[in-house]
């Protein structure tokens, strides 16, 4: 039996031109360089311009991923954006995309799972593809969480950055088995007894502000590298593979202690994994496409490459997705 593949056409990304290194931030709160490498494996993030807004970070990443995809806009009928940091509470912030990408037909919207958001607008636009409802997706992650740091909280500033990434998704019939290319599986969780482990402390509902970003640091490190591995797991299982089957695993790319742990867990080799938390931070939403697009740019992941990404965010929220390249 054949069936409907989510099949990656291309990939793109944009990060802000501004870069904050861990020396700078040293200089405003009590940290070191040593101790943010040490603790994070973070060396610097981009940080947003005044006036540049996430979707202004998601249209150049779109518009990357279209042009490497070399397809146009007109083709796509669907934008899931997934952010914790939209431009406004409404409208959603992929209308503002849809609409600089000049197409007005179709649907966008978008998805809310903080750090696991891409692989939950993954899932979505997979499922939307598969069902027959839509031809042709965008699926963006884009972020600017500097706007959301307490940059008093040397806990929590010196994790995050700023960027965007995404990939256009294509609707194609594929034999239906495990080296069919595309979109093989995706494995979705939430757990929200664990809200006030990684919150922000603001709202319209709650508070009418924004707020800023509070983490129990410990408490998350506690669960991630247990919840990534249970999402992998079915992945695997799910496919009939094994981390040995694997070309590359593509996690969030949150703390390099936690992508290491989880790695060596499942028994995935260390020259499989995709790491550019160094480089960007912890960037939510926009880590794993940011980082996809950096292994496919340097020549890294090939057509046919067997692809695990991998993601856990505030809720709790946590994914995975196993792609044929």
């Amino acid at each position: 039996m054949t069936a409907n593949r989510s099949v990656v056409l291309g990939c793109g990304a944009y990060l802000p031109k501004r870069i904050l290194t861990n020396a700078e931030l040293a200089a405003k709160v009590d940290t070191s360089d040593e101790w943010i490498v040490q603790r994070t494996g973070i060396r610097q993030r981009h940080i947003a311009a005044e006036g540049e807004f996430t979707s202004h970070l998601a249209l150049h990443a779109a518009r990357a991923a279209l042009a490497d995809a070399g397809v146009d806009a007109q083709s796509v009928d669907l934008i899931v954006l997934a952010t914790s940091t939209p431009d406004n509470t409404f409208p959603a912030t992929a209308v503002s995309v849809q609409s600089a990408l000049g197409i007005s037909h179709g649907a966008a919207f978008d998805l809310q799972a903080v750090c696991s958001g891409f692989i939950f607008a993954l899932a979505t636009a997979d499922n939307f593809l598969r069902s027959g409802a839509f031809k042709r997706a965008l699926v963006i992650g884009a972020e600017t969480f500097s706007r959301i740091l307490d940059w008093n909280d040397r806990g929590t500033c010196v994790l995050f950055g700023d960027g965007a990434g995404a990939v256009v998704l294509d609707a194609q019939q594929q034999p239906g088995k495990s080296s069919d290319r595309g979109v093989l599986s995706t494995h979705l969780r939430s757990d929200g007894r664990h809200k006030s482990k990684l919150y922000v402390d603001g709202g319209p509902s709650s508070t009418q502000t924004v707020g800023h970003l509070r983490m129990e640091g410990r408490e998350v490190f506690k669960h991630a590298v247990g919840m990534i591995t249970d999402v992998i797991v079915d992945a695997f299982e799910a496919n009939g593979v094994t981390a040995d089957d694997l070309d590359w695993f593509i996690p969030h790319q949150a703390n390099k202690r936690i992508i290491d742990a989880s790695a060596h867990k499942l028994h995935i080799a260390p020259q499989k994994v995709v790491l550019t938390v160094d480089l960007h931070g912890n960037t939510s939403a926009a880590s794993i496409p940011l980082a996809l697009a950096v292994a496919v740019a340097d020549g890294r992941v090939k057509k046919g490459d067997l692809v695990l990404l991998e993601a856990m965010g505030g809720g709790f929220t946590w994914g995975s997705a196993l792609l044929r390249w």
